[in-house]
């Protein structure tokens, strides 16, 4: 690939607007293949050229039905509730162009969540994802502003009281009709994101022009994709994490491919991408078939695996000894280096063979293209990056919020220290304050962790109290979250400070590092930690089935899974016991003293996991506060 072709941050540094990238890339990469959506019915391909003529042409159909520029004021906001699509782009974009910013959530979310969105943003038109989605809507519309609804499923409706349009009909009324010019700088509002309200009501969070560019210009600090790459889109694409990451690499011209949770493992065979965004659960669900094909293995060729498996292991952890990379001694010794080297050239061979026999494999099974992939969302367990990179995978971890638009900390390719989350974005500062007096910390020691940088939030929308709260007079976000920052400037998250558990004790639990430790039990699916104001831990744990009838088929005793038998029970307790003690730093107020199978595992639809599957920990709670009080008399 002619990497002359490629457009740096600085390309971007003058413009003043996100529309204005487009401007840029439809020149530079006309030709290239811009969207692609296998799954659509047709399927749906589109040059840059042609995806920038759509975006124009509904830029132009949105003015032509009265949004126009605001000047000097907060523009005009359109709301758009759809899922993954290249009409979604198509809107977005065609939104910010005609003047206004969006307000936008997934088709998904329940219809009072969105009605709320609604009334607290005031937007004035709102784009569906079909008439399913508005059927559900509209008996709550009729006390709002909004003057039109635009359909992306080009579906007509027979009612009349309301003024419904198709896509394709705004296509049509734009392409006869000029766009005017607009007015925008990096301080105009581009888009309300509404969190997801599991702490209570959803605020909007606003985020500039600049915001988002920030996110463009920042990123190619870590990579510079080549024109024409690839890049598989799982995620809610109105999520502010795979929002960022598609206009970057749009901004660099690459290839989109649109993929769902059904067709995603087929789809990396197909289509051998070269990037991919996810959060922890996609990559434990990767794991988790390879893992499966493993044991439907021979066992002569399980033990096989296995055996690799861990001399492979072992030659990694030595790697990053060698390299600097790890994470509890990142300034090795010149003896620790030396000894660390000679265990790399003892496992060469044997790591040499695992790749020949099964990495290769494993790699040909994601389509063998992958440059690396990001995980963000969440912590990423343990497990899952020792496994990754042992197979030639690489996760690059990072870090974000909603209201940083999101991205401000990520690994790089050539310093990826597992465990961490990374290095700050050019022009981002992060400080790590004590929770209680606000003062700085150095480096090494855990506290608060306060952001600053062009990627933080303008504020919540119509919400002058909470955006006080959260931003102080410096300009610092307090992120809610907790960490430390090591000496070589790498961020580690240890928790959420409203997740922290307190036990009777006083002692104080992050729950997110002993549930990833304990994911690495082949026959546990999920888990949540709980035990506030308890003597001990408690945690709830959806079982992994197949894993238990495989247990069970080895037992003499009894090959049928009852969650309540006493042998499942007792085999729960040794991988709880063995895990935690295991977790390096496990401390005696780690343990799990009580547990709870649950039949029903954490799924978006049962709104116990959000759209980019965190479990909702309050929902849970709720949920199960019975059989928690339970566990605890």
């Amino acid at each position: 690939m002619n990497r002359s072709v490629v457009l740096r941050s600085s390309d971007y540094e003058s413009v003043e607007s996100l529309p204005d990238v487009w401007t840029i890339v439809a020149q530079r990469f006309a030709n290239i293949t811009a969207v692609y959506d296998p799954h659509a019915k047709p399927e749906v391909k589109m040059t840059y050229a042609e995806l920038y003529q759509k975006i124009h042409q509904f830029a132009s159909g949105l003015q032509a039905l009265g949004i126009q520029a605001v000047t000097d004021a907060i523009p005009l906001r359109v709301a758009l509730f759809a899922d993954n699509s290249p009409r979604w782009l198509i809107a977005d974009q065609g939104v910010m162009r005609s003047g206004a910013a969006d307000v936008v959530r997934g088709s998904q979310a329940d219809p009072d969540e969105l009605l709320f969105i609604l009334k607290d943003s005031g937007a004035i038109a709102l784009i569906v994802q079909d008439l399913d989605l508005l059927k559900k809507l509209r008996s709550g519309l009729n006390d709002l502003p909004i003057q039109f609804v635009i359909v992306l499923s080009d579906q007509t409706s027979a009612d009349e009281s309301l003024k419904i349009i198709p896509f394709s009909q705004v296509l049509e009324l734009g392409a006869n009709h000029s766009l005017q010019p607009v007015d925008q700088t990096r301080q105009t509002l581009a888009t309300l994101m509404y969190t997801s309200g599991t702490g209570g009501t959803p605020k909007g969070v606003m985020l500039s022009h600049g915001n988002l560019l920030s996110q463009v210009t920042g990123a190619a600090a870590v990579v510079q994709p080549q024109p024409g790459e690839k890049v598989l889109s799982i995620l809610p694409i109105w999520h502010a994490y795979e929002r960022a990451f598609e206009y970057f690499i749009f901004s660099n011209g690459c290839t989109q491919i649109y993929t769902t949770i059904r067709h995603v493992k087929k789809d990396l065979k197909d289509h051998q991408p070269h990037y991919m965004v996810g959060v922890p659960r996609l990559w434990e669900s990767i794991y988790e078939g390879i893992q499966k094909q493993f044991r439907e293995q021979p066992a002569n060729q399980q033990k096989l695996v296995n055996f690799l498996l861990n001399a492979s292991h072992q030659f990694v952890m030595a790697r990053r000894t060698v390299m600097g990379l790890n994470l509890d001694r990142p300034n090795p010794s010149v003896l620790e280096r030396s000894a660390a080297s000679l265990r790399m050239s003892a496992l060469w061979a044997l790591h040499q063979l695992g790749d020949k026999l099964v990495y290769q494999k494993v790699r040909a099974g994601t389509g063998g293209n992958l440059i690396f992939v990001v995980s963000g969302g969440g912590s990423i367990a343990e497990h899952l990056e020792d496994f990754f990179e042992l197979v030639g995978i690489e996760i690059l971890g990072g870090y974000g919020l909603t209201e940083t638009s999101p991205i401000t900390n990520v690994r790089r390719p050539w310093r990826n220290i597992r465990g961490a989350d990374g290095e700050p974005l050019p022009g981002t500062e992060i400080q790590i304050v004590d929770l209680e007096t606000r003062k700085p910390l150095p480096a090494g020691q855990h506290g608060l962790v306060l952001i600053r940088g062009s990627q933080v939030m303008q504020g919540y929308y119509n919400n002058p109290t909470a955006t006080a709260k959260a931003i102080d007079a410096d300009g610092w976000f307090d992120s809610g979250d907790l960490g430390m920052v090591t000496a070589d400037n790498n961020l580690i998250i240890t928790g959420r400070a409203k997740d922290t558990i307190v036990l009777t004790n006083g002692e104080n639990i992050e729950p997110q590092p002993i549930e990833d430790a304990c994911l690495r039990s082949p026959y546990i699916d999920q888990l949540m930690i709980v035990g506030q104001d308890q003597k001990v831990l408690g945690a709830l744990i959806v079982p992994n089935l197949e894993a238990l009838d495989k247990w069970a088929s080895t037992q003499t005793s009894n090959s049928n899974v009852d969650l309540n038998s006493q042998p499942i029970q007792d085999l729960f307790r040794q991988e709880l016991t063995r895990l935690v003690k295991e977790r390096p730093g496990s401390r005696s107020d780690d343990r799990i003293g009580t547990f709870r199978l649950l039949s029903e595992p954490f799924t978006v639809e049962n709104n116990l996991l959000t759209q980019t599957l965190k479990i909702r920990r309050n929902v849970v709670m709720d949920r199960y506060q019975g059989m928690i009080n339970e566990m605890f008399d």
